[in-house]
């Protein structure tokens, strides 16, 4: 993370999305008077509702195996473990769902670039739909305290291999927390971030996916998630999301776009 200092925690904690039914979709953030935190059913998690840029990266048969966040109608980003040394016309992506079987759009893959040396890639789509707008990377992923929210059809238990992948998209209110509670995280690239209650956060089959934070009452990118921050279970210590806005010059450079 780029320069966090400990600050005071940002303004209120992110606001609830309720769960909605198609067409409508999570594009925005709306106020919380109340300023609740989903509690926690990812792993501790709460069924989502369909936002627009979330991903459901899949083989050509439908099976889920990682999650991205399209950032324009072209391009999508996701981890570089979940793409590596897969070929372009062997992976589709379902957009705008919270079903990871039906619903949104499917489209196709037409590039997989990877980082040489960091957890993140940028993939290639034929182009989305406009019902499905892109997220806005943010100008930074922000200082300890922020709060954030993650997503992903990653397994809701806490072993690995202990259960399937849900068919509903979950999402998890957290927060930004000191590097130091990471192992192995690499500062300036990468993000680390809550287990709320020590038994909640990211697990297998959420890699890639998004994490977002509020501004302006809008969703903004932050993070890809890449790995847990403290062993093999899951939800048992923070995890690590590599720190989107840090690699804008990479991604740019990728897409050629001002992006």
């Amino acid at each position: 993370m780029m320069l966090r200092s400990l600050a005071a925690v940002l303004s209120a904690a992110i606001a609830v999305v309720l769960a909605s039914t198609a067409p409508a979709l999570a594009t925005s953030a709306p106020p919380d008077g109340k300023g609740v935190l989903y509690q926690p059913d990812i792993v501790g998690g709460s069924p989502a509702p369909a936002y627009s840029f979330a991903v459901s990266l899949q083989s050509l048969s439908g099976s889920h195996f990682c999650g991205a966040s399209v950032v324009h109608a072209n391009w999508a980003i996701t981890a570089r473990h979940c793409v590596a040394g897969k070929s372009p016309g062997s992976v589709q992506a379902r957009v705008g769902s919270n079903n990871r079987t039906t619903g949104g759009q499917v489209v196709g893959v037409t590039s997989i670039t990877t980082h040489p040396s960091h957890d993140i890639a940028v993939i290639g789509l034929t182009t989305v739909n406009a019902l499905y707008p892109p997220i806005v990377i943010a100008a930074s992923s922000g200082a300890v305290g922020t709060p954030t929210r993650i997503m992903g059809w990653g397994q809701t238990c806490p072993s690995p291999g202990g259960c399937g992948a849900p068919i509903q998209l979950q999402q998890l209110n957290t927060s930004i927390v000191a590097d130091s509670g990471c192992a192995g995280i690499n500062n300036a690239q990468e993000i680390c971030t809550s287990n709320p209650g020590g038994v909640a956060g990211a697990c297998y089959g959420d890699s890639g996916g998004p994490q977002v934070k509020t501004a302006g009452g809008a969703w903004q990118l932050i993070g890809a998630t890449s790995r847990s921050g403290g062993g093999s279970v899951c939800a048992v210590a923070p995890s690590i999301y590599m720190d989107v806005p840090h690699f804008r010059p990479w991604i740019q450079g990728v897409t050629g776009l001002p992006l």
